[in-house]
This record gives C-alpha cells, sequence and structure tokens, in this order.
C-alpha cells in the first residue's frame, strides 16, 4: 500500500480538493465506506458509494432539500433503478468509465421526486483502491433547469410575439394596398411621403414598381395649390382632424378630395392622408387576367380560411380551408348562406362584425367561435375588410384556427388566476353565472395556497387565517386537488 492518497480521489469533485503532496494517507486511515462517504457528502449534494455489481451501498446526503423519494431505501439497490428511464444509460457509461478508469465526465441524470418534476442532478463517478468500489458525487441542477425552463419560454415567447408581429403587418400590407381610396402617410416635420397604397401611386400616375416615398407631398398637387395644402395640414396638426380639401394632382390633373387625420406615434407624429376622385369614381387597379388567376389561387390554397360575403353576410365564394372548417363537403353547400350559421359565440358576433366593416371598412384580429356542421367547434381569429368598389358591394373575412396556439404560461408554473382582459374574453362564450363561479374557484385556491404557504404547511394554521374550520379547508384542500398521497388515502 502506497503511503499516499489515492490520487484518483483528488479531482473527484470540484470542492473536495486534496493535494496529494500535502496530505498524508494515515490522515484518512480508519474510514469505512459509511464514513468516507459522508466526507464526501460534506462538498456534495450527495454521495453514494457503488460495489462492483452496481448496488449502493452507502448514501450520504449532503443537502436535504433535495427531495428525492425514498433515498433512505436504496441502499442495496442497483443505482440504474432508482433513476428515471432516460437516465439508466447515462448511469451505465458513468460506471463503465470510474471501472475503466477513463477520464471523468459529468453527466445529467434525473431522479424521480416526491413532488413536482424530476430532481435534475450532475453526476460524476471515480473508482476507489482495487476492489471495484465507486464513489458517485452529485451535484443539485434544479436551479440551473428553472433557468433553463425560462430561458426557453423566453424565447418561445419572444418567436410567439415575433410572429404576431409579422402576422400583424403582412395584414396591415395586405389591407394597405387592398383599399380603393388611395392612402398617403406622411410626416408632420419632414412633409415628405413615408408610405403611400397601389391606389395613391396610381392616382399620381405612376405605376405599381415606382415609389412615392421621400417625396414631398406638396410637390404632389398643382404649385399654385401647394400653399393651399399647408394650410391645411397645419390645421390639421392643430386640431387632430379635417373636413377635406380639394385639390389637384400634379402628375395627373385629376382633382381630388383629401382627408387628412393627425396619428400619434412613439417618436413623433404623421398624418395619414386619404384620396379619392371628385367625381367617386371607383379606382381599379390595373390588375391582368393571368394576375387575378394566380391570387385566386393562392388564395385556393393557403391554410388560413377566406371567405367573401355580400353585405348582409351571405357566403358568395370560400376556399378549400373555410369548408374544412365548417365540415362541408363543397362550396355549392356554402354559398349564399348567412356567415353566421357557423361563426359567432352568439347571433350578435356577426351583427357586430358587419356594422363595424360599415363603420370603419376594416376589423383586425376578432376573437370568435366557428362551428362545425358535425358539431366541430373551433376557436377563431377574423381579420376583415370591406370592399365597396366592386359590384355588388363584397366583405372579404380571411379566419384563422388558434386553438391550437402555444399557450405563453410557462410549462410547469401554477397556475394563476385570469386577468380582467381574459375574464373579458370569455363573455358570449361562458355563461356569466360560470365565470363568477370559475373567479370565486380561483380566488379560493390562490387565497388558499398562499395561507399554506404563509403557515409552512400547517393545516390548523391556515384554517385559522382564512376563517374556516378545519373540516371545511379539508374539503376545499380535495375539491382543488391540494391534498398529498398521504390525506387521499386517508
Amino acid at each position: 500500500m502506497n503511503d499516499r492518497v489515492n490520487p484518483l480521489l483528488v479531482p473527484a469533485y470540484g470542492d473536495l480538493l486534496l493535494n496529494q503532496q500535502e496530505v498524508p494517507l494515515n490522515a484518512l486511515a480508519g474510514l469505512d465506506a459509511q464514513a468516507t462517504a459522508a466526507l464526501l457528502a460534506a462538498a456534495a449534494d450527495i454521495a453514494l458509494v457503488i460495489d462492483r455489481q452496481g448496488l449502493i451501498s452507502s448514501v450520504a446526503v449532503g443537502n436535504p432539500e433535495l427531495g428525492l423519494i425514498g433515498h433512505q431505501r436504496w441502499q442495496g439497490k442497483a443505482w440504474v433503478d432508482i433513476v428515471t428511464a432516460e437516465s439508466r444509460s447515462k448511469v451505465t457509461a458513468l460506471l463503465e468509465d470510474a471501472s475503466h478508469h477513463r477520464t471523468r465526465r459529468w453527466r445529467h441524470i434525473n431522479f424521480p421526486a416526491s413532488q413536482g418534476s424530476d430532481v435534475p442532478m450532475l453526476y460524476s463517478a471515480v473508482q476507489l483502491g482495487e476492489m471495484g468500489q465507486v464513489v458517485a458525487f452529485g451535484r443539485d441542477m434544479r436551479q440551473l433547469a428553472s433557468l433553463q425552463q425560462r430561458l426557453v419560454g423566453a424565447q418561445l415567447s419572444l418567436e410567439r410575439d415575433y410572429l404576431r408581429l409579422r402576422h400583424l403587418e403582412t395584414r396591415y400590407r395586405l389591407l394597405f394596398d387592398s383599399v380603393a381610396e388611395g392612402v398617403f402617410v406622411v410626416g408632420t416635420a419632414s412633409q415628405k411621403v413615408t408610405e403611400a397604397n397601389a391606389a395613391a401611386r396610381l392616382l399620381c400616375g405612376l405605376d405599381a414598381h415606382e415609389s412615392l416615398e421621400g417625396r414631398l407631398m406638396s410637390e404632389l398637387v398643382d404649385p399654385s395649390q401647394a400653399l393651399a395644402l399647408a394650410d391645411y395640414l397645419g390645421g390639421v396638426r392643430s386640431t387632430g382632424r379635417g373636413d377635406g380639401i380639394t385639390l389637384t394632382l400634379a402628375g395627373t390633373g385629376i382633382q381630388v378630395l383629401l382627408r387628412a387625420t393627425l396619428i400619434r406615434h412613439e417618436g413623433g407624429s404623421s398624418y395619414l392622408i386619404q384620396g379619392c376622385p371628385v367625381e367617386g369614381a371607383s379606382l381599379a387597379l390595373p390588375v391582368d387576367d393571368e394576375a387575378r388567376a394566380r391570387l385566386a389561387q393562392v388564395v385556393e390554397a393557403i391554410p388560413d380560411a377566406f371567405v367573401v360575403t355580400d353585405v348582409s353576410g351571405k357566403v358568395l365564394s370560400a376556399n378549400h380551408a373555410f369548408l374544412e372548417l365548417t365540415q362541408e363537403a363543397s362550396v355549392e353547400q356554402v354559398h349564399n348562406e348567412p356567415l353566421e350559421r357557423w361563426l359567432g359565440r352568439t347571433v350578435v358576433d356577426q351583427s357586430v362584425l358587419l356594422s363595424h366593416l360599415r363603420q370603419s371598412g376594416s376589423i383586425r384580429l376578432f376573437s370568435t367561435t366557428l362551428r362545425g356542421r358535425l358539431g366541430l367547434s373551433a376557436q377563431v381569429e377574423i381579420s376583415a375588410a370591406s370592399v365597396p368598389g366592386t359590384e355588388p358591394p363584397a366583405l372579404g373575412f380571411a379566419i384563422r384556427d388558434v386553438g391550437r396556439r402555444i399557450s405563453a404560461e410557462q410549462t410547469g408554473a401554477p397556475a394563476l388566476p385570469r386577468s380582467v382582459e381574459q375574464m373579458a374574453e370569455l363573455v358570449g362564450r361562458v355563461p356569466l353565472k360560470e365565470i363568477v363561479g370559475e373567479t370565486t374557484d380561483l380566488i379560493e385556491q390562490c387565497c388558499i395556497e398562499a395561507a399554506l404557504e404563509l403557515t409552512r404547511g400547517n393545516r390548523a394554521s391556515a384554517a385559522e387565517m382564512l376563517g374556516l374550520s378545519r373540516q371545511s379547508l379539508y374539503v376545499k384542500l380535495r375539491r382543488f386537488g391540494l391534498v398529498g398521497e398521504q390525506d387521499s388515502e386517508n
């Protein structure tokens, strides 16, 4: 036997550094496996002494808050039998590396927990002496796992926000360019056009590939009327809205009625100017038959439902996705049928949609329910626009199924009471009596959990704090599923 400490023991755990040049072997003489494991557990969260058959001969827990199931009964059991299924191969690899004196690696191993999710541990193992005994050192990784979950949750939330903004921007662009009136967005300070739709470019005599961005608004009207435009916009800047002014466009000589509105945003403000020919003629965009056919094919192929109705809400045409959502077999079955047959939590929804479209011309992200012919019900969001320039006038509805959208709540987090906005979204879908009942249950559960946390699980004190009898508290605990396994058996 050498007179120095085994060098394999020195780097086994980062916080237990024994200098083999200074610590003689007799300093650890007489320590059995139990004492050795207890010594190592002072630096590790948990230490296991394992024999050459892979059975645990000793367990030393340095962190009593790990919450491991029955670790007092691990002695005599195989290490691979007390970990979760996906960690067994890692345990086998750790023991094999230790028995062959390979370079030690830290491996992520999960243990079943008495409450909640599994307990993640980081393990390394080293063989001691020639008897084949292995000491496994474990570090508690719950805080790191929690941080990883929060990071993943934040990443998913950012991705959802990014997709939502992309969808909003896409809808905005589609609606912006589909409006029959010319629309100019002009900076109040620079008086330059920052955005203009296709109808605005057509009014100014430009084709689809030319741009108005960066040009002064005064350059777009007759030079003799530039001062009148400046005075009009100055009044709009003061009052927020103008009645309208008739001007002649410089590029085409068309007389247009301009109506401006002041819109404020972060970092400044802009004018939203709508323009239409004085004679009221509808401005038709030059789209050839091939482009129309291509657009029809795209609308038919997109995964979101799309339906066109007349001003009273009767279906004129619909794509295949709408037929799938409504569980109808063909377009003929939905043609000339009222949209309210499938759409809406109540009959009020369609009237709200139609009245809003008549007033403002468009609506975005209207949340409602779509009902299929065979009983399917789906939560949907609707973006719609009115197209008054067609004959007859039509309404277009883009319907998206949001029932499978990923929840923003963090995985494994306790359920929190609904916010006022979430409760408001239930109006029309759920009777008021059920909303009030659900709210009451959520408040009761939240208060009971808070009382148990404040009293560290003392139910008698919690009942006294809440002004309840112990029997009433037990009834509510069972009702909300807050009782443990032992309580359930009793």
